[in-house]
């Protein structure tokens, strides 16, 4: 069972009004939950019992607004139930997809409640509302959801997204590290590092400073990796 330290956590960092209903999840499906310092490349994980584990261990991070926290938290417990609905058949040897249809009926099982409760602003209740359609396997896939949970964060005005930098505009990552946008690759963005002209992909909703060309372009093009959190 979570331990009430954890529920206590929890429950300052959940939206008013649905303390009591991921309490009851806990309850019904135990986990470790482990509130984590900001990641660049995820907002949550879910670890399955094994390797030295004895129970479910969740992290989800702990900058998130409470809406996207909520979100998270409850992406990474439908984990935690598929795991354990469909144990059996993982061992005998039958495949369980991450983000398959057992996950999808799962999480959409946690999030109808959610929006029944009628405690969430319109435009999030909205999101999830069509989520339970089609949940997508992280946050970041979803455009509408991801941008009505990002209204309540907290943001530094001189932010704008990487999909709003111009081609060949220059921007900063929180990191200091400096790129020049490229071509819009779906939901990412093609970006050159400076001074090196690394190639990266870099999520088109990730927020990102502005900043005047450097001195120094970009040498060769080569592609290393890929930039913006993701659930």
């Amino acid at each position: 069972m979570t331990d009430a330290n954890t529920i206590a956590a929890l429950g300052r960092l959940l939206p008013p009004g649905t303390e009591a209903y991921v309490e009851e999840l806990l309850t019904r499906q135990p986990c470790a939950v482990r509130l984590a310092r900001p990641r660049r490349t995820k907002l949550g994980d879910h670890r399955p019992p094994g390797r030295g584990r004895n129970g479910h261990r969740i992290s989800v991070n702990d900058d998130l607004n409470p809406y996207a926290f909520l979100t998270t938290l409850l992406h990474e417990i439908a984990h935690a139930a598929t795991w354990e609905r469909h144990e059996r058949q993982r061992r005998s040897g039958r495949r369980v997809r991450p983000h398959g249809a057992e996950w999808r009926a799962e999480f959409a099982g946690l999030l109808e409640p959610v929006v029944a409760l009628g405690v969430l602003p319109d435009d999030v209740n909205r999101a999830l509302t069509r989520s339970l359609e089609r949940p997508r396997a992280a946050t970041c896939s979803d455009r509408e959801l991801l941008l009505a949970l990002g209204r309540y964060d907290s943001v530094d005005p001189r932010l704008v997204r990487v999909e709003e930098i111009v081609e060949g505009g220059w921007f900063r990552l929180a990191s200091g590290a400096v790129f020049r946008a490229g071509r819009t690759l779906r939901t990412r963005r093609q970006c050159f590092a400076v001074p090196t002209g690394a190639e990266y992909r870099v999520h088109g909703l990730a927020r990102v400073e502005p900043v005047p060309p450097p001195v120094s372009g970009p040498a060769g093009r080569r592609r290393r990796g890929r930039f913006g959190r993701c659930g």
